[in-house]
């Protein structure tokens, strides 16, 4: 593993996670870079769709855009912060995220319930924080 890799743990002392890793541990003198709320607007502004799957997947595509302007991928994710209006669309979230994110240790993550996004229509925003890998 290189080693500017982060280190993903789950301390037995803590409760189990469900999806995501408890702690991350970041390396001295890595470069990080935090990507803006991403949301399920395409290249062109408009919505991805009506339904959540669509933004969602739009959403990730976004970030992976983003990770990789910044010469970073997807498996430098060390935390995912996750909006949704509608929690009961979580299990959908889940399997677009899991397209994604390494699976086997995935960042650590914060889900929120929000009443609404900055724009009418919108179901779902992310932002991302990852390690650039020298």
């Amino acid at each position: 593993m290189p080693s500017d890799a982060p280190t993903f743990l789950n301390p037995a002392t803590m409760p189990a996670p469900n999806g995501y890793s408890q702690v991350v541990l970041i390396p001295a003198g890595a470069r990080l870079v935090q990507l803006a709320g991403q949301v399920g607007l395409r290249p062109d502004g408009a919505i991805a769709g009506p339904g959540f799957a669509e933004q969602a997947a739009q959403a990730f595509e976004n970030v992976k855009a983003g990770l990789s302007a910044a010469g970073t991928g997807f498996e430098h994710v060390v935390r995912l912060g996750m909006f949704v209006t509608d929690v009961a669309q979580l299990p959908i979230l889940r399997e677009v995220r899991d397209r994604y994110v390494n699976v086997a240790a995935p960042p650590a993550s914060t889900t929120l319930p929000v009443s609404r996004l900055f724009r009418d229509g919108l179901l779902f925003e992310i932002d991302v924080l990852a390690v650039v890998p020298d």
